[in-house]
């Protein structure tokens, strides 16, 4: 009895003769992958899904007709069993999401390496996600981005009136006799509002408190 794997049967799916040709070409040497046909926009994709049953369609997003993301959702709702790798040349959170909340297992950006295109089919075949690695950093980058932003916003929120003045006053160069003259309270009543401001920033420095007061628009540059 023979070990070999079944071919993975692959729908493509680009408006662009050049880049169908480009893929088509290497995947018909690659023995894993048999292309059943090639759709030229979205409509086109759900009709030859249809006819071809594929195991995995190859959808390009933007396209003529019907979308990408469109024809994803249409295919994935009345053949769940599909699975539909998005290419892409888009590499930013907001097409990301659009492409997973469409029902893709994954995206592959455009100009990535023949091999990572031929890794992502593979791994949609076999029910895992897969994404482009410099795809996936970007994301991940503005994901901490956005975690950190939050983090700082969170923050700020847990500072009382008193301790935003106190911040503001240091971020302005200020010892801590001339801010208990300025917002009328006793030096040690300071101090123990720069300790509370400290602990609840994690930020033990002056030039660190000067710093988150100036990004966050607590204190101006002079």
């Amino acid at each position: 009895m023979s070990n070999r794997k079944k071919r993975i049967k692959l729908l493509l799916v680009d408006d662009h003769p050049v880049v169908r040709k480009g893929i088509r070409s290497y995947l018909e040497n690659v023995d894993s992958v048999k292309v059943l046909g090639e759709a030229t926009n979205g409509e086109e994709a759900v009709a030859m899904t249809r006819e071809l049953s594929p195991d995995v369609v190859l959808m390009d997003i933007e396209m003529p007709k019907m979308s990408g993301l469109e024809a994803t959702q249409a295919i994935r709702k009345e053949f769940p069993g599909i699975k539909i790798l998005i290419l892409t040349v888009h590499n930013t959170k907001y097409y990301v999401m659009q492409i997973l909340q469409a029902g893709a297992k994954g995206y592959v950006l455009k100009d990535a390496p023949p091999e990572v295109l031929l890794k992502g089919i593979e791994a949609v075949m076999e029910s895992d996600s897969f994404f482009s690695h410099d795809l996936s950093q970007v994301v991940l980058n503005q994901y901490l981005a956005e975690e950190a932003d939050a983090t700082c916003a969170s923050a700020i929120s847990n500072l009382t009136k008193r301790e935003i003045e106190v911040l503001e006053k240091i971020a302005a160069g200020e010892s801590n006799k001339e801010i208990a003259d300025h917002l009328g309270m006793g030096v040690r009543t300071v101090e123990t509002h720069r300790e509370r401001v400290m602990d609840k920033l994690n930020i033990h420095s002056v030039a660190g408190l000067t710093k988150y007061a100036i990004t966050n628009g607590i204190a101006k540059l002079n």
